[in-house]
């Protein structure tokens, strides 16, 4: 990579090496682990003059969302979220009968699904054929496809203008960041909104969150760099909100250019304010995230070879797609962690990318009653030790590598 993704400058400063790794979210089969894997460098830089951090787009949407391991209702926390956000839209921007609500990258129907429940016209605009179709299942509309300018036409032109157009979890995942921008702006009517969420790098590097750095997401935002971002398209940003969802995360809320109307919220200036504080308009603020990358993947394999040595048993719960770029890069194989467990059936009996740790069922780790559970999506922390609460009977702990090695004892 040469040029920044968004401003085209030659200006890029490395912030960590991760290695090379194979996508996060491609499972493998039983029949599928004598056959050769892909890999792709895993390298965060960052663009020193309008600040993207990003990653090389060594893989296509295409490849990685045309059939996808993720569904969003399988998060108790991340559907309360959701309907959460959909209660405070409909009041904040007095959404009723006569309104039209697009997602983008609506997965399941996880959030339409409340918009429907108040007889708010809807569409989700879903590329992965089998998360669409479980969305469809669950009586949400919606389109499969990639969002771009001319899709984004298409949909306004069948469908009308929306009133606002969600889009989580999203605005990191498509390399073509400006082409993405405008087809928001072609679904949005001209005096709508457009809700936009994402991980805010100011959390992912003052609290070592390097596991959400792999291959789907092509890009990381500070505000300064979102506000660029959105500008590309023709959209200005009004307000945010700082939420504590993906470890930290920021709720973007744009409109169309000439509709913002005046300057945006003391909020935004309040987060640029804190951005500069910590750094991120300038190098300094980069430099010292590799090496507090390193002692994560140190205190982690201190950990298991220890355990493992003690004769203690370390299994893992959840198989996130951040978890698979821990597991790769810290090197971590069945011998340290025999198999982790999660909620989603479609994983079950596959095994991770790269480290080839099985994927099996919750009810294992009862049954086994391991001294260690390594919890993967350390970013619903309280959800699962709530969840894990049960390992307290036998009298196991669960243990969080993110920002820093930790070892909990949970009761119920």
């Amino acid at each position: 990579m040469t040029r920044c993704r968004l401003c085209g400058s030659a200006a890029l400063e490395s912030v960590v090496d991760l290695g090379a790794t194979p996508p996060c979210e491609s499972f493998l089969a039983a029949d599928e682990l004598d056959r050769p894997e892909p890999t792709y460098p895993l390298h965060l830089r960052v663009c020193t003059d309008c600040w993207l951090a990003q990653i090389p787009p060594l893989i296509t949407p295409e490849e990685t969302f045309t059939q996808y391991a993720y569904f969003s209702s399988y998060s108790t926390s991340w559907v309360e979220h959701a309907r959460t956000f959909v209660d405070d839209s409909v009041r904040r921007l007095g959404l009723g009968a006569d309104s039209f609500v697009v997602e983008v990258a609506s997965n399941d129907g996880y959030l339409l699904k409340h918009v429907v429940e108040r007889g708010i016209r809807c569409l989700g605009v879903e590329p992965s054929v089998n998360v669409g179709a479980a969305a469809r299942e669950a009586g949400v509309p919606t389109l499969t496809a990639f969002l771009g300018p001319e899709s984004g036409a298409a949909v306004r032109a069948e469908h009308g203008p929306a009133d606002l157009v969600v889009a989580n979890n999203v605005y990191a995942h498509i390399p073509d960041v400006v082409g993405f921008t405008r087809g928001l702006r072609a679904l949005v009517a001209d005096d709508g909104w457009v809700s936009v969420e994402v991980q805010h790098l100011l959390t992912l590097i003052e609290q070592n969150q390097y596991d959400t750095i792999y291959h789907e997401h092509f890009q990381y935002y500070t505000v300064a760099a979102a506000i660029r971002a959105l500008a590309s398209g023709g959209l200005a940003l009004v307000d945010v909100e700082l939420l504590p969802t993906h470890g930290g995360s920021i709720r973007l809320w744009a409109r169309p250019a000439e509709a913002a109307g005046g300057p945006p919220t003391a909020r935004v200036a309040d987060v640029l304010d804190r951005e500069k504080a910590a750094g991120l308009q300038e190098l300094s603020g980069y430099t010292r995230f590799s090496d507090r990358v390193a002692k994560v993947r140190r205190d982690l394999l201190g950990f298991l070879v220890t355990a493992a040595e003690r004769g203690e048993t370390v299994v893992g719960y959840g198989a996130p797609g951040k978890g698979n770029t821990l597991l790769n890069h810290c090197g971590i194989r069945p011998d340290l962690l025999p198999y982790t467990v999660d909620r989603n059936p479609y994983k079950h009996g596959r095994f991770t990318p790269g480290t080839r740790v099985p994927v099996l069922p919750p009810e294992r780790i009862a049954a086994d009653r391991p001294d260690y559970v390594l919890v993967l999506p350390w970013n619903l922390r309280a959800e699962l030790v709530e969840q894990l609460s049960y390992v307290h009977e036998w009298g196991g702990r669960l243990v969080f590598p993110i920002p820093e090695l930790s070892i909990v004892e949970v009761k119920r």
